[in-house]
């Protein structure tokens, strides 16, 4: 009995864990239009966090980006790794870069569950003092 109640206590502080975690899908919304742009898979690798775009919502599956700079430049948007490089610090992601496809460009980026819904991801994207923000949400 003694061990049961460890077991299903142990068990119930690993899932309030997992929920807290920024891995997994999540609904790319647009800041400019509020309209709902895509589905983004958030992954760790190598003790970093990534993104890739598993789903477009707004565009045709086909779509390239015929903005984004260098190896990305005209390769479909569906599939790629859009989110690099960041890392865990204080309670937030930091130190990684952004890309917004329909832009083409690169960005600073940290990114944080929103307190008291972790289901509600913030991102801010930034070039110098500059920043614009999003709310993801979880699928």
């Amino acid at each position: 009995m003694k061990y049961g109640i460890t077991f299903l206590l142990c068990l119930a502080l690993s899932l309030a864990a997992g929920a807290q975690t920024v891995t997994g899908v999540w609904k790319t919304i647009d800041d400019e239009t509020g309209e709902p742009k895509s589905h983004l898979e958030l992954f760790e690798g190598d003790g970093k966090l990534y993104g890739k775009v598993v789903k477009l919502l707004k565009s045709a599956p086909d779509k390239r980006c015929d903005k984004c700079p260098g190896e990305r430049y005209n390769q479909p948007i569906l599939g790629m790794i859009v989110v690099v490089n960041m890392e865990k610090s204080e309670g937030y992601y930091q130190g990684g870069n952004i890309l917004d496809p329909e832009k083409g460009k690169w960005y600073g980026c940290k990114m944080w569950l929103k307190e008291g819904d972790p289901n509600v991801l913030v991102v801010r994207g930034s070039i110098g003092p500059f920043y614009r923000t999003q709310y993801w949400y979880r699928q």
